[in-house]
C-alpha cells in the first residue's frame, strides 16, 4: 500500500463526519487540472509512509474521529486497498472511498465485502469529451460506466462529482452528464481552484453565476445537486 500523505483532520472531505484523509500515490489519468501533481506525475517527490504507522495514528484517534477517507491519486491502483479498508473497519471507523471509476473489478470487491460506507466517484466530463479531459487520447470510458452501474446497484450511499474547468466544460456537457448518470443520489460540481501544483497548465475555474447555472441544468437528473469551491 503506497501511502503518500495523511491529513490528520478533514472537516469537509467526508460529508457530516470528522475524518482523517489518507492519500495513496499514483494515478492512471493525467487530467491537466489535477491539483496534486505530487501524487501523479511527481510521485518520486512524495516518499511513502508506513501503512502500519498510519493505522497506529488512526487507532490513537479512536473516539475523536468519525471516519477515514481513502483518496489519491487513485486508491484502487493499490492491490491491497481492500485489506487497508478492512483494517479501518476493525478500528470501528466509517470509511469513505474516493475513486475515478477506472477499476470496476476492484470496486466490486470492496462493495461486495461492505468495506466502504460512502463512495465518491469522479465523472470527469461527458462521454464524448472524456479522453481530452483526462489527458488520455485513447481513453475507454466503459470501465467508468461499469463502476457507475455497480454503485447504482450496490445499496451503498455515493456521490458523483465533476470538477468544472472553463477550458473543458460547457452547459451542453453538464446536460450530457446528467442524462448519462441520472438517478445518482448526490451530484456535486466543484469549481476548479489552482493549487499551484497542477499536472498541466492553462486551466481556470468559472464564475459563481456560471457554476450555479450548471447546477440548475444538472438538478433535474439527480436526487441532490450541490456546489463546492465557491466562497
Amino acid at each position: 500500500m503506497r501511502i503518500c500523505g495523511l491529513q490528520k483532520l478533514a472537516m469537509v472531505d467526508y460529508p457530516g463526519k470528522l475524518a482523517a484523509t489518507v492519500f495513496t500515490g499514483g494515478c492512471n489519468l493525467r487530467c491537466p487540472f489535477c491539483h496534486n501533481a505530487l501524487l501523479v506525475t511527481r510521485l518520486a517527490e512524495s516518499p511513502p509512509l508506513d501503512p502500519e504507522a498510519v493505522l497506529s495514528f488512526l487507532r490513537s484517534r479512536k473516539g475523536l474521529l468519525d471516519g477515514v477517507v481513502l483518496s489519491g491519486g487513485e486508491p484502487l491502483l493499490q492491490s491491497d486497498a481492500p485489506d487497508f479498508l478492512r483494517s479501518l473497519r476493525e478500528l470501528g471507523l466509517s470509511v469513505k472511498l474516493d475513486t475515478n471509476g477506472c477499476y470496476p473489478e476492484a470496486l466490486s470487491k470492496i462493495l461486495e465485502q461492505h468495506l466502504a460506507d460512502y463512495v465518491a466517484m469522479d465523472i470527469k466530463n461527458s462521454r464524448e469529451k472524456y479522453p481530452v479531459t483526462v489527458g488520455i487520447p485513447d481513453f475507454d470510458v466503459s470501465p467508468v460506466e461499469e463502476s457507475l452501474r455497480l454503485l447504482k446497484e450496490s445499496g451503498v450511499d455515493y456521490e458523483l462529482r465533476t470538477t468544472i474547468v472553463r477550458e473543458f466544460h460547457t452547459a451542453e456537457d453538464i446536460a450530457d452528464i446528467g442524462r448519462w448518470c441520472q438517478g445518482a443520489p448526490h451530484y456535486y460540481l466543484q469549481n476548479f481552484v489552482d493549487s499551484g501544483n497542477l499536472v498541466g497548465e492553462g486551466c481556470h475555474g468559472v464564475e459563481p453565476l456560471e457554476l450555479q447555472a450548471f447546477a440548475d441544468i444538472a438538478r433535474p437528473f439527480f436526487g441532490q445537486v450541490g456546489i463546492r469551491g465557491v466562497d
